[in-house]
């Protein structure tokens, strides 16, 4: 996969190093003297393209018309949303994913800006801290392109229905399929004889009608299993 990152910032940096430890084409593209030498000591010098991210030209010299996806990880809300926009009305890259520097200009990135995906930090940490206060809550992990549906996760606490059923025994809502269960740090690959223990955490395919559903099962009568947001 081809990834242009726009922004050198620490979140721009970070996401440059994994993916090209994960084998992935990457060019990042900066304009800020003191960020550019920090970059060049830790990146490779072919990653690093030196312009500024929502000029055009410096998009198309980095590549973005063969790009697979565009990752706006810039300090400013608004650069973030005219890169993403550009990058999909002018050059009709696949894929665009934004940072969210001010949670409340979350409401603005969506398809009106093309921004496939955002990423809200302050609501992942208020997710992560919800997961740590409230044992049994569902957790939503990933938006799915299309439709409504959703990767979730749900721990099994004490008292849930499901505890002691067989996979195949459970009635599960319609539009929801069970992806994998994570048993004591080890991934059981869900069977219809496979039964539900305390503990286990549970990935989900649903949508939120199917997310309302499958919480009643994983956790107590009394649970604060949720729906999908």
């Amino acid at each position: 996969m081809f990834v242009i990152i726009a922004g050198g910032g620490r979140t721009g940096t970070q996401l440059a190093t994994l993916l090209v430890a994960q084998g992935h084409e990457v060019h990042l593209i900066e304009h800020r003297k003191p960020i550019l030498a920090r970059l060049h000591r830790e990146l490779p010098t072919e990653v690093i393209f030196e312009g500024h991210p929502t000029d055009p030209l410096m998009l198309e010299q980095a590549g973005i018309e063969r790009a697979d996806l565009l990752a706006a990880c810039a300090d400013e809300d608004a650069q973030n949303l005219a890169m993403c926009y550009v990058a999909r009305t002018r050059y009709q890259i696949p894929r665009t994913v934004a940072r969210i520097n001010n949670p409340r200009n979350a409401w603005l990135f969506d398809q009106k800006f093309h921004v496939d995906a955002a990423v809200n930090q302050a609501e992942i940490m208020a997710s992560l801290i919800e997961e740590e206060m409230a044992p049994g809550t569902m957790m939503t992990l990933l938006k799915l392109q299309r439709g409504n549906y959703a990767l979730v996760e749900e721990k099994i606490v004490p008292g849930a229905k499901a505890i002691g059923v067989a996979l195949k025994d459970l009635p599960l809502p319609a539009d929801c399929v069970i992806a994998a269960i994570i048993r004591k740090g080890e991934i059981v690959m869900p069977r219809g004889i496979t039964i539900f223990e305390v503990g286990d955490e549970v990935l989900a395919v649903t949508d939120r009608e199917g997310a309302d559903g499958l919480a009643k099962l994983l956790t107590p009568p009394d649970g604060n299993g949720t729906s999908l947001k």
